[in-house]
């Protein structure tokens, strides 16, 4: 519950910023009303956007826990459905993609999970709406396109967005790996301190690039024109093999929505 009608305070702050700097009177206002919705949200325990989302868990698991009495899968799924009726948050997910019958309690949720050093669990929750996740975009360019073949990726798949996925967007971009790599890095990319710029030198100037580029589209926010098309583009990089050039681009929306626990 708390991930939906909880803005993170970085996404917050990022959002404030953008009030402060955007020149285009139409844009600034309607970035007021945003601030304004997640005040409301909070002040009032409502979900930040009607569409409360798919429920995807990011699970790092410490190689020293034992877990005992029931599966891990079925424990975070128990918490997706409890959360989601408690909260009165909508139900979204439908059991099977062709027959498109709703499970009506939101699971089962996305998991996915690592082993990392340790004796705790951590778990992430990211309410996806479709709205973003239907412009979400993953391509296999061609190793000589390189860092220019990105970029033109990415804006291609921002113009592409539009005002469908409620922009001002955060930007998860993955680079490298295989296939279905690239696009979990995509997400992961987003899940960080967006305070934080990526720790090599050349990964970090290509952010800034590439948001200034996806910034300089126009399409702005809720696609009424400005400077803000996107409050933050984080990369994600990862080996590949030398034939490929995997590269996927998670466009969420401006709440951006995530909460985190540790047991």
């Amino acid at each position: 519950m708390a991930a939906n009608c909880f803005l993170a305070p970085e996404v917050e702050h990022r959002l404030n910023e953008a009030i402060l700097s955007e020149t285009h009177e139409s844009a600034a206002e309607r970035l007021k009303m945003l601030a304004r919705n997640a005040d409301l949200a909070r002040s009032q325990k409502l979900p930040l956007c009607q569409d409360t989302g798919m429920a995807v868990v990011f699970c790092e698991l410490g190689q020293d826990v034992h877990i005992t009495g029931g599966l891990l899968e079925d424990a975070v799924n128990e918490g997706v459905r409890q959360g989601y009726a408690r909260g009165w948050l909508r139900k979204s997910v439908v059991g099977d993609p062709l027959r498109r019958i709703n499970t009506g309690d939101n699971t089962p949720a996305v998991l996915h999970a690592r082993i990392v050093p340790g004796r705790h669990i951590r778990l992430t929750i990211v309410p996806k709406g479709f709205g973003s996740e239907n412009m979400c975009r993953i391509k296999m360019l061609a190793p000589s396109e390189g860092a220019e073949g990105v970029k033109a990726f990415i804006k291609e798949t921002v113009c592409l967005a539009g005002s469908n996925a409620c922009p001002p967007f955060f930007i998860g971009v993955g680079i490298g790996g295989t296939f279905e790599k690239a696009a979990l890095m995509s997400k992961e990319a987003l899940l960080g301190s967006l305070e934080d710029e990526h720790p090599d030198p050349y990964y970090a100037s290509l952010e800034k690039e590439w948001l200034a580029m996806v910034n300089e589209t126009g399409i702005g926010v809720q696609g009424f024109g400005g400077s803000v098309t996107a409050l933050a583009l984080r990369i994600q990089a990862f080996a590949t093999h030398i034939a490929g050039l995997p590269v996927a681009v998670n466009v969420s929306c401006h709440v951006t929505r995530h909460a985190c626990t540790v047991i």
